[in-house]
Order: structure tokens, then C-alpha cells, then sequence
């Protein structure tokens, strides 16, 4: 059946359920948010259930130099004259584990339409039964890479602070400042009779790529929240062998292994209640964290 941009594909009746929403964009660096959800679908029977067209949420041809088009522009491959692969969009796909009451969306933050977007969520949750719904993503803060992340969270109702409390997530204080989509969600859920929490790691604000120790911790988290079981094997060995790469990059730079160090001090200072070092401050905390 299909809805609009929403197609749906007989979703089973999952009362009292939980969405895990992960987004690519700007809440996704080290690709927590993505990678979190992709852990935690690993070995289980997962069918799609739902999907939302990729059209009319993004921009593909953005004017400008080629280095900025090529950003916005879908990748194509071909070889001899031939197109072999066609033009790539973007996927916004749900898949239920049906005996762990979840669905799963992996999906990219649209730059356009967003409540559009957001509706066709909602009407999802409201097919399956879904009365939750869990963001987890990322921020670059201070955070050193050799300290497990800190972690932020925001509710849609007041009585789901306490679960923050429990799972030792610091409550957000953010803003004013520039919204992300899934704070859009967060806002709108109440409306629709569902509850909404977001889990957001700080990482490390002077690196780039995938960062399997937050990636970790995020899924070690939700693993407790959601009471599921998570192998964590794969993640502790990615983690361990991470940490010693970029350790090994950090002292090869004598400033940034300097800064690293005052990172560790201001991070273990507050860890003990000692004040931070001024060299150390600067970073706020990102969207949702």
C-alpha cells in the first residue's frame, strides 16, 4: 500500500513497540548514529516493512563549484559507454524485528520538507502499534579519544528524565541555536501519543571518520535501556585497534598531542570535581547535546 511518500508493505501489529531512528547528516559523526543501528540489527530476523521515497526530501543539484555539486549530486558508475550502476538515492527504510517488538529506520536527514518527513514517521508509528521512538547520534565536543564519551540525552515527557538518571545520561542543555531533524521528532511526538528519547555521544571534535569506541558505548547503552541482547565483541576488538591507530597519529603531532593531553586532564578533573583548566574549555555542546 502506498501513502503518499510513504510505502507501506503490510507492517505487523507491534503494540507498544520501539522505533530505533538513525539519520545520516549532521548528528551522524563517527557514524554513531548509523553505526549504533546497524550493530544492533546484526543476527536478527528482521523484515521491511516500510519505506520513504527519497525524492522529494533532498537536493541533488546544488549550484556552485564541483567540489560543493559533487557533494549533493547522486553517484552513477560507468564503464566502456555503459551506465553499469545508476544513479544512487538516498534509502529511508524500516525493517521489524517482530519477536523483539523493534523497528529499525536507517535513513538521511532530508534538506527539504521536513515535516513532510517527519508525518510519514509518525503515520508509520501509528501503523505498527509503535508508542516510542529512540534517537541516538553524536556531537564534536572535548572529549578526549582515550576517555569513554559523555552522554546527553532529551525526553518529549517530563517522566522519562528519570530514565536518563538511571542509565547515567547527563539531561541536554542546548541553544538557542540551529535545529537538527530528529529535534523536530522530539518536539511533534506528544501530539501523536508516542514517547521520544534521544541518547547523543560526545566525541572527539578533532577527528573525522568512524569512531567504533562511541559507537560502543552508544550500543552498550541501548543494549540496557531497551533490556536486548548485544554482542559486543566485535565493537571492544574495532575499539581497541581504533584507539592505538589514532594514539599512535596523535603523538606523531607534537600540538595536537599537547592538546590532547589537556584534554585528558580537564576530562579526569571533572570526573573528581576538580574545576577544568582554562586551556582546556571551548566546545560547546552540539544539537541535542
Amino acid at each position: 500500500m502506498s501513502d503518499d511518500c510513504l510505502t507501506l508493505m503490510n507492517p505487523p501489529a507491534l503494540a507498544g513497540g520501539t522505533l530505533l531512528l538513525a539519520l545520516t547528516g549532521w548528528m551522524d559523526g563517527g557514524d554513531v548514529s548509523t553505526g549504533t543501528v546497524k550493530h544492533l540489527m546484526d543476527n536478527r530476523k528482521l523484515d521491511e516493512i516500510a519505506r520513504i521515497d527519497a525524492d522529494p526530501f533532498y537536493i541533488f543539484n546544488f549550484p556552485g563549484p564541483m567540489e560543493v555539486a559533487a557533494v549533493f549530486r547522486p553517484e552513477v558508475r560507468i564503464r566502456k559507454g555503459m551506465v553499469r550502476r545508476s544513479p544512487k538515492f538516498p534509502e529511508n527504510v524500516f525493517h521489524a524485528d517482530v519477536a523483539g517488538k523493534l523497528v529499525f529506520f536507517l535513513g538521511a536527514e532530508p534538506n527539504l520538507k521536513w515535516q513532510r518527513f517527519a508525518d510519514a514517521i509518525f503515520r508509520l508509528c501509528t501503523a505498527a502499534g509503535l508508542t516510542r521512538i529512540v534517537f541516538m547520534g553524536s556531537f564534536g565536543g572535548t572529549v578526549p579519544h582515550t576517555r569513554e564519551p559523555r552522554m546527553f540525552g532529551s525526553v518529549s515527557h517530563e517522566h522519562l528524565l528519570e530514565i536518563l538518571t538511571l542509565h547515567n545520561v547527563k539531561p541536554s542543555e542546548y541553544g538557542p541555536g540551529p535545529s537538527s531533524f530528529s529535534t523536530l521528532l522530539l518536539a511533534q511526538a506528544p501530539a501523536h501519543g508516542i514517547e521520544m528519547l534521544s541518547f547523543v555521544a560526545e566525541i572527539p571534535g578533532y577527528l573525522n571518520g568512524e569512531n567504533p569506541l562511541s559507537i560502543e558505548a552508544v550500543t552498550r547503552r541501548l543494549g540496557k535501556f531497551l533490556n536486548q541482547p548485544v554482542n559486543l565483541a566485535s565493537l571492544r576488538e574495532a575499539s581497541n585497534a581504533w584507539e592505538l591507530q589514532v594514539s599512535e597519529a596523535v603523538e606523531k603531532d607534537t600540538d595536537l598531542a599537547e592538546t590532547v593531553r589537556k584534554l585528558e586532564e580537564a576530562y579526569d578533573n571533572e570526573l573528581i570535581g576538580k574545576p577544568e583548566v582554562k586551556e582546556a574549555e571551548g566546545g560547546e555542546e552540539g544539537e541535542d547535546g
